[in-house]
């Protein structure tokens, strides 16, 4: 195993010792989960906490078409990117980063590869088919709507399926955006590192 895990602990690449310290929070989840929202949240909750850290969409590191040969799913140009992009935040000093995708908690180990080594907390935004069809009713147009909630439903399956016990869920149902963001900044441990925690709103 590339990678190991204890509960409450960071995710460890076992790479050499030149590893730089390099945290990475890994937000994954269905469509219409809220990942992005979460995300951006949670960024500004750091923001007001003052911690150094970016955030990374990881939509945006495969999106081109066609993908090379032989990389139909653009997991290569996924991680080509991402080492690319981080090579330019590692260069101002950076260590800290947010990476949000759908399943990023399924690639903790691309991802700390790409990076350079370092440690890695996965969470996993969850919701029920009711709430995510309620979400994507509001962000979809005409017939794509069914087709949408028909896939975030697949890829729910997959990623509780697939996400081991290491993996963190927090459920998303009937919770405002700030409270989730909190919760995922408690679970690797940098929310609590800079203040209480915002309440509610």
């Amino acid at each position: 195993m590339p990678w190991t895990y204890q509960r409450g602990s960071w995710l460890h690449l076992l790479m050499d010792d030149s590893a730089g310290p390099v945290q990475v929070l890994l937000i994954g989840g269905r469509s219409g989960v809220g990942k992005a929202a979460v995300a951006a949240e949670a960024s500004e909750l750091l923001q007001a906490a003052g911690m150094a850290h970016c955030l990374i969409d990881g939509d945006d590191l495969d999106a081109a078409h066609p993908k090379a040969p032989g990389d139909s799913h653009g997991t290569a140009l996924t991680e080509a990117n991402l080492r690319a992009l981080w090579a330019n935040y590692a260069a101002i000093g950076h260590t800290r980063a947010i990476c949000v995708n759908t399943v990023s908690v399924l690639e903790a180990p691309m991802v700390l590869r790409a990076v350079g080594g370092g440690t890695a907390v996965a969470v996993l935004l969850t919701a029920t088919d009711a709430t995510a069809a309620a979400r994507l009713g509001g962000r979809e147009i005409g017939s794509a709507v069914d087709e949408h909630v028909h896939r975030s439903s697949v890829m729910a399956s997959r990623l509780q399926a697939e996400a081991g016990p290491e993996v963190a869920r927090v459920p998303t149902d009937g919770r405002s955006v700030t409270a989730i963001a909190q919760e995922v900044l408690r679970t690797c441990g940098w929310l609590t590192a800079h203040g209480p925690p915002a309440e509610d709103r």
